[in-house]
């Protein structure tokens, strides 16, 4: 009896293992169909952008990916609407876009970090635009280094400015397109969110909730409003040589703005969630396993960082004070 009962154990186990290996086989063998699908077969067949509309409005778009998404969709055949906080820089980006691919523009000058008081006037520049295209990439940190939640200058000012800016702006400037998207049963909306968010973050804390806020909100509406036809895509990009990373030198690893939102633009019509591009995509999986988020939230790894920053601290305030230079 006992030698029946161990037999059909072993078996048991046995069969239980297959299907564990057949489980995990198929599990690699889809995720790297996917990613062959998203970054590769996307380069070769790209959606056609225009037939979401006329125009794509992009905020945060006078530099960084902002303005490289602007500048792509243009290169597409989109009108585009400007909106950002300087208007002379809002202008040269125009005047640059109009010449370089004869397309119309219109701008809009506003500070995202004010709060609810811009967008009844945001929304009155935008009436009457065939709005096709939304790319919500407007955002900020609270301080150009790493940093403890309270270490920051102003830390009043500065946390609800950075709420404003992250969460604020993408989900109103989503209420103002989605109507008429809704109207018309086309339409795409892109939000910037961030690797800082595929884990928490400790040391980038406002920021990192602010953009899990942006990945939520955008996975939740694609799933409310995809059946009327509107695409919401939550893009996660690693590192992208821009102002708000010192404009760290492009290599294997970083990508240039105008890089990544040509890569990330190819992959509309593929995924709704993705990295942007494969070298990003194959950073966040080298992360989640050599650096999961239960590590980065234990108290030797936040020393560590912390010790990390002050290492790099001065070298992160020369490079602000180097792109402040080049902004004025």
């Amino acid at each position: 009896m006992w030698s029946f009962f161990f037999f059909n154990s072993g078996a048991y186990q046995k069969n239980i293992g297959s299907v564990t290996v057949v489980y995990y086989l198929l599990r690699w063998s889809w995720r790297c169909w996917h990613g062959f699908k998203v970054y590769v077969l996307s380069e070769i067949w790209q959606t056609n952008l225009r037939t979401y509309g006329q125009w794509a409005v992009v905020t945060g778009a006078t530099s960084g990916i902002g303005r490289a998404y602007a500048e792509e969709l243009a290169r597409r055949g989109l009108d585009i609407v400007l909106i950002s906080r300087s208007e002379d820089k809002l202008c040269s980006v125009a005047k640059e876009i109009e010449s370089r691919y004869k397309r119309q523009t219109r701008v809009i000058q506003t500070d995202f970090t004010e709060g609810h008081s811009i967008y009844s006037a945001i929304a009155q520049q935008l009436e009457g635009l065939q709005i096709g295209i939304l790319v919500n990439n407007v955002g900020m940190n609270y301080i150009g280094v790493l940093a403890n939640f309270l270490d920051v200058p102003d830390p009043d000012q500065r946390i609800t400015q950075v709420i404003n800016c992250n969460t604020l702006s993408v989900t109103q400037m989503s209420r103002l397109v989605l109507p008429g998207m809704l109207e018309r049963g086309k339409g795409l909306i892109i939000n910037i969110s961030s690797e800082a968010a595929s884990q928490p973050q400790p040391m980038l804390s406002v920021y990192s909730a602010t953009k899990i806020f942006v990945t939520y909100f955008s996975r939740c509406l694609h799933a409310e409003y995809r059946s009327k036809g509107i695409t919401v895509q939550c893009v996660v990009p690693f590192i992208v040589s821009t102002n708000m990373t010192h404009n760290v030198p492009v290599n294997p690893l970083v990508k240039s703005a105008a890089s990544f939102a040509r890569d990330a633009l190819n992959t509309v019509g593929y995924t709704t969630y993705t990295s942007g591009c494969l070298t990003h995509a194959l950073q966040h999986i080298a992360l989640s396993i050599f650096f999961p988020g239960w590590l980065r939230l234990t108290s030797f790894c936040v020393q560590r960082m912390a010790k990390f920053a002050r290492s790099i601290e001065p070298q992160l305030r020369e490079r602000l004070a180097e792109t402040k230079n080049k902004q004025d």
